[in-house]
């Protein structure tokens, strides 16, 4: 009896071996093999790895990811400024409102012997929409007198000059009349100033963003806000609001000088709003035309003496006014910058009444 229980037992031991090799799970008196299939209780499953992908020392198998997108979205609030000089821009808009705010905001400062001033406490007139991280350019139509208007570029280092810059010699500005003075920086009293100037855009000669501009005017007006923004972009690869917008005075032909705007599109690290003034120390400039001379002793005691004369008229006689009642301006009627149907009211009556009634004379047409 004992011989047969021990040949038994090995015969189950052996039966177990050969049943764990084939694979399979089966009780056998009081042994269980298993299968080598995993086969594994769900409530045993571990938790997936979080896994910080900005490092390199992770798992390399056997990981799920757990990588989170943030939803910061840039802002771009106006879609009619996302592309250079498309159709899509709705330019004409875009200069209508820059006219308008010249026009309700803006009065042409006295020159009194610095080459710019701050205008609006310094703070551009740039409206929240107008912010994009999308260059574009805008350069306006040449007026009835070829005359240049607002130009206006998101500026950035795409649209910047990757090229040296052409001649421009062929283009003649309104009110082009050169001459020479020995005390004027190189000579040469009228440069072709750039509105958006070159090293800014890259524009060569386009006669919608050249205007006839005193040597003064460029170097001493406009230079030291163009390196501003340029370095800016250079330094940061960010965006910059440009606009320059020439002030003409009724029909004139040489602007008296620029407003110009700018404001860094991503920070507020760089904001002007200025006005350089169209001016050459020591040279008369006649506004209408273009031509200069040599100022005289005699000039500036005719000036001031024209200019109380002037005013002592105007003060007490009556004359057809156009008021904008939203601004509080009043205008001649051959102002180019009249207030629209809404604003407008035509009265007739002095200066002085109208000074008194709380408006103030247009910046451009200077009733």
């Amino acid at each position: 009896m004992k011989r047969n229980k021990k040949y038994l037992s090995i015969l189950m031991l052996s039966l177990m071996f050969l049943l764990s090799a084939c694979g399979k799970t089966h009780s056998v008196g009081d042994f269980q093999v298993s299968e080598n299939t995993q086969t594994v209780n769900e409530n045993s499953i571990p938790s997936p790895v979080v896994v910080d992908i900005s490092s390199n020392n992770y798992p390399k198998e056997d990981v799920t990811t757990n990588v989170v997108t943030p939803s910061v979205t840039p802002f771009i609030p106006d879609d009619t400024l996302i592309v250079i000089n498309s159709e899509d821009i709705d330019t004409e808009e875009i200069i209508e409102s820059t006219e308008e705010i010249v026009d309700t905001t803006f009065n042409i400062p006295e020159y009194t012997g610095d080459a710019w001033v701050y205008i609006n406490d310094n703070i551009p007139f740039f409206t929240e929409e107008e912010y994009t991280v999308e260059p574009f350019e805008i350069y306006s139509d040449l007026d009835y007198l070829g005359r240049c208007g607002v130009a206006y570029a998101n500026i950035c280092k795409e649209i910047m000059p990757t090229e040296e810059r052409e001649s421009i010699g062929d283009v003649k500005p309104t009110g082009w009349i050169q001459n020479k003075y020995d005390w004027v920086d190189g000579k040469y009293l009228y440069n072709r100033c750039h509105l958006i100037g070159f090293q800014l855009a890259g524009e060569n000669a386009n006669p919608k963003n050249l205007i006839t501009g005193t040597r003064y005017l460029n170097i001493d007006g406009m230079l030291e806000w163009e390196n501003k923004i340029a370095n800016y972009v250079k330094e940061t690869s960010n965006h910059v609001l440009y606009r320059v917008t020439p002030i003409f005075e009724g029909e004139n032909l040489l602007c008296n000088g620029l407003l110009m705007e700018a404001s860094s599109v991503e920070d507020n690290n760089l904001s002007f709003c200025v006005y350089a003034f169209n001016v050459q120390p020591n040279v008369v400039i006649d506004y209408k035309t273009g031509n200069n001379r040599a100022y005289s002793t005699e000039d500036y005691e005719i000036i001031e003496e024209e200019e109380n004369n002037i005013l002592l008229e105007t003060n007490v006689e009556e004359k057809n006014y156009i008021l904008n009642t939203s601004s509080n301006k009043f205008h001649l009627e051959t102002c180019t910058k009249l207030p629209s149907d809404k604003n407008r009211k035509d009265v007739i009556a002095t200066r002085e009444e109208l000074i008194n009634a709380g408006y103030s004379p247009c910046g451009i047409c200077k009733p």
